[in-house]
């Protein structure tokens, strides 16, 4: 199976590539489209800032290329939410690949004082997700936990396949055609991360 992990200015695809090795499998960073096109599986990860990372994808039209995808790809945190149609974070145009709104989680501030020592922006760390469907999440228990940093977060709509509670109810994951995101970091999920990464590599 060939595998691909697109290369753009975004962080985190080191432990990406770990991950995958810890479940027996090897992929390939790169942002040669041809290459991309050629793929099994394609990932999409990211951590960073939506609009420095969406100009990145225009100026080598890997924008284009992504949506014209069609394999089954993975995107992961800023990934997904660059999958998503707007981004509150800088007023970002994202790719429109689900319909979907990204904002930022309110500021504890507009929270009552008795909340506000257990409401951080951004949220870092464990967090569960709960009504899961699709493959992406299967043998995946209800409540599972995952790890999570990210101050942005996807709405609830027509394309959610699992939530999470923080704040308020939101999408921490999505799926859409061939089209798969998630906003927890699944390299980092232990146990069912792995299961998520392999479930998506048996698509």
């Amino acid at each position: 199976m060939k595998l691909v992990i697109i290369k753009y200015n975004a962080g985190n695809i080191q432990s990406v590539l770990y991950a995958l090795e810890r479940i027996g499998m090897e992929a390939t960073v790169t942002d040669d489209p041809k290459t991309i096109r050629s793929a099994d599986k394609v990932i999409f990860p990211g951590v960073g800032e939506a609009s420095t990372a969406m100009n990145y994808l225009k100026e080598r039209d890997l924008d284009t290329l992504i949506k014209e995808l069609t394999q089954p790809v993975l995107g992961i945190c800023l990934g997904m939410q660059l999958m998503c149609d707007h981004s509150e974070e800088n007023n970002t145009p994202c790719l429109g690949i689900f319909e979907e709104k990204v904002s930022r989680f309110q500021s504890p501030k507009s929270y009552p004082e008795s909340a506000i020592s257990s409401i951080k922006v951004p949220q870092v760390g464990w967090n569960n997700i709960y009504d899961l469907q699709t493959p992406l999440l299967k043998e995946v228990p209800e409540n599972s936990y995952c790890y999570f940093v990210h101050g942005y977060y996807a709405a609830i709509g027509e394309h959610t396949i699992a939530k999470t509670n923080y704040v308020q109810p939101y999408s921490s994951a999505l799926h859409k055609n061939n089209f798969y995101g998630v906003q927890f970091h699944p390299e980092k999920s232990a146990a069912t991360g792995e299961q998520i990464l392999k479930n998506f590599i048996n698509l």
